[in-house]
């Protein structure tokens, strides 16, 4: 992980800040929605670990530096909870990460958000259905829904359901799976979830491994052509 960070920090670092006019300053490069599952196979020790590892990530420098770097397409980002057919909640609403203080303020936002609905089932479509609402009006160059879970959807329709439906064109859907629960959710996750340009999945075998899977997979999505020089997903187990 250490040398895969360094190799994407001397990589970000020499990506050149495309031209852009002045009147697109207002547009951003990356939406991006990070979408959490706090259903009930969850407990509160590791929605802790989930909520403390997203936050660490936006506040190590590598990441920080990528996010900088981006200049006049900026990421744009927000965070979803996300449980049962009819509980999902926007919790930290979009922000503009193009200042240091921005990122800031977005990771204690993070951290202060309380959980949502703890007793519910797994419905993960619903879910996706809400991100990808709240995505889709966004003015920017690629769209894209970071969903974490560590189970399969359980309840109501499946994801197939608003793909056939057109609900996720033009979008991304990006996975990280968390480890330990039977059924094992990662074929489920690379069947039925991730879909779009340069979809992947990354494994976190633990919870306890969620923050460094987090932070890889966020610089994989924040810069693209990282991944040419990153690991293949299955090998960041």
């Amino acid at each position: 992980m250490r040398v895969l960070a360094a190799a994407g920090l001397a990589f970000i670092a020499s990506v050149a800040v495309p031209d852009v006019s002045r009147g697109q300053e207002s547009r951003c490069g990356l939406a991006l929605v990070l979408s959490v599952d706090v259903s009930s196979s969850i407990d509160a020790g590791e929605y802790y670990l989930q909520t403390r590892g997203l936050a660490r990530a936006f506040r190590r420098s590598i990441l920080r530096d990528a996010l900088l770097g981006l200049k006049r397409e900026p990421v744009v980002a927000t965070v979803v909870q996300w449980s049962g057919y009819h509980h999902q909640e926007q919790v930290v609403p979009w922000t503009r990460l193009d200042t240091p203080g921005a990122i800031e303020s977005f990771a204690k936002r993070i951290i202060a958000v309380p959980r949502g609905a703890r007793d519910q089932p797994t419905a993960l479509a619903k879910g996706l259905q809400f991100a990808a609402n709240l995505l889709a009006p966004m003015p920017c160059t690629r769209l894209v829904i970071d969903v974490s879970g560590d189970g399969v959807n359980n309840w109501g329709v499946e994801p197939s359901y608003f793909a056939e439906r057109g609900v996720f064109d033009g979008m991304t859907i990006n996975g990280l799976v968390i480890k330990g629960a039977s059924p094992d959710p990662e074929p489920y996750y690379r069947d039925h979830v991730i879909r779009g340009p340069g979809a992947f999945v990354m494994i976190a075998e633990d919870y306890e491994a969620y923050p460094e899977a987090i932070l890889e997979k966020l610089l994989r999505e924040i810069v693209p052509q990282v991944s040419s020089i990153s690991p293949t997903p299955t090998d960041l187990r």
